[in-house]
């Protein structure tokens, strides 16, 4: 039995900002040249797409009457 629900949204989220650490990362160890404006659409759109899954998520648990709230 699970502990706790899965939240697509916060996984969506924190993929994407590991992504963009790892760019940063990259950048501060010499591999590659990152401009500091590159990062922005990247975590924008992570987010985004986080809110997106949340929301799909919440209205599946409404519906099916699963939602702990």
């Amino acid at each position: 039995m699970l502990r706790h629900e899965f939240q697509p949204g916060r996984l969506i989220a924190g993929l994407f900002l590991t992504a963009a650490g790892a760019v940063y990362a990259g950048a501060a160890g010499g591999l590659w040249e990152t401009p500091w404006f590159a990062i922005a659409p990247v975590v924008v759109s992570g987010l985004f797409l986080a809110t997106v899954a949340g929301g799909v998520a919440r209205a599946i648990r409404r519906r099916s009457g699963t939602e702990r709230d």
